[in-house]
């Protein structure tokens, strides 16, 4: 499981754009994105595998333009806690969330080695909804099913979830929200607080899972 969720994490992170571009279309975004980063990882990965920091810092550092991380954040606490979030715990979150998966998912990235990904047609569901699909070869020549949920905002598409292999991103961790809530005694700054924690607790249970021998 460790493998797919890396996997997951990682064609997400390869979806982020670097460089603002004028109202692409959902596909647009995906193709686009992936071209920039994957090229400017390839210049730049020897300085990031010496100094990951570096890289978790620069993807950090343009998550909150092209992800709806406000989105993301209230579906992971669902209504039932969100709502009684103050804006400064909403913030708070967000940026644990994003720090987290940079630093967790962040090695999966540079180990890319260009094996192949593809980009399917998008999905329109409406005026502001859409879903994109997309194919990913591992090392072991596998081909891992990748389907991005995006969202129109001030009229551009953004990330809002990502289903790989079919395990959906979103719902796993806002289990995994809920569970800590309850755990925490719904004490929400304790949870937030220690988001990281929960998610090293999610890679630690991944590594025992059989899935963990998929490559």
């Amino acid at each position: 499981m460790i493998s797919i969720l890396r996997r997951g994490l990682l064609v997400l992170l390869a979806t982020l754009p670097m460089l603002a571009v004028a109202a692409p279309s959902p596909k647009e975004v995906i193709e686009n994105t992936t071209n920039q980063l994957l090229s400017d990882l390839k210049s730049h990965k020897d300085e990031y595998k010496a100094n990951p920091q570096a890289f978790y810092d620069a993807l950090n550092a343009n998550l909150g333009p092209v992800v709806d991380a406000d989105g993301i954040s209230k579906s992971i606490m669902t209504v039932k806690y969100s709502r009684k979030a103050t804006p400064e715990q909403m913030q708070r979150f967000q940026e644990n969330f994003k720090r987290s998966l940079m630093q967790f998912y962040g090695n999966a990235l540079l180990e890319y080695n260009n094996q192949g990904i593809t980009v399917g047609n998008a999905k329109q569901d409406g005026d502001d909804r859409a879903s994109v699909d997309m194919s990913v070869k591992g090392n072991n020549g596998a081909v891992y099913p990748v389907s991005y949920t995006m969202t129109k905002i001030d009229g551009d598409w953004k990330v809002r979830n990502v289903i790989v292999n079919g395990i959906n991103i979103g719902k796993l961790f806002r289990d995994q929200f809920a569970d800590a809530m309850n755990r925490n005694g719904n004490d929400l700054d304790k949870t937030i607080n220690g988001w990281a924690g929960e998610v090293a607790k999610a890679k630690a249970s991944a590594d025992s899972s059989p899935e963990k021998q998929v490559q």
